[in-house]
């Protein structure tokens, strides 16, 4: 119900937009997410969106470089990132849930199956 794509190999300092198309679901009612996860490490938040987009909450390490939207229309979150770093190399989840502030994966009903973001230096 939740496909992410748009990842890839992209240089250090570089950027990339991943997206996240919904289906089967009233997206417009969710809060969105992006969890990524690297190798060896446990499933981290990035930045979650209310389900209207007036609110964003990112975490500390990508604040300021990925910004997280949504085309409700469209049933589609994105999640633009900048001035890429090795260390955002990871498998970039999407999910829907709820709550204000969803920060944690247990908040979120629907997953993904991950895009691969690679980040050369």
């Amino acid at each position: 119900q939740l496909q992410a794509s748009g990842g890839g190999v992209v240089q250090a300092g570089g950027s990339l937009r991943v997206s996240c198309a919904a289906s089967g679901l009233t997206f417009s009612t969710y809060v969105m997410g992006w969890f990524r996860q690297a190798p060896g490490k446990e499933r981290e938040f990035v930045t979650t969106i209310s389900w209207d987009g007036e609110f964003a909450y990112y975490a500390d390490s990508v604040k300021g470089r990925f910004t997280i939207s949504r085309d409700n229309a469209k049933n589609t979150a994105y999640l633009q990132m900048n001035s890429l770093k090795p260390e955002d190399t990871a498998v970039y989840y999407c999910a829907a849930g709820n709550g204000v502030a969803a920060l944690t994966p247990d908040r979120y009903f629907y997953w993904g199956q991950g895009t691969l973001v690679t980040v050369s230096s």
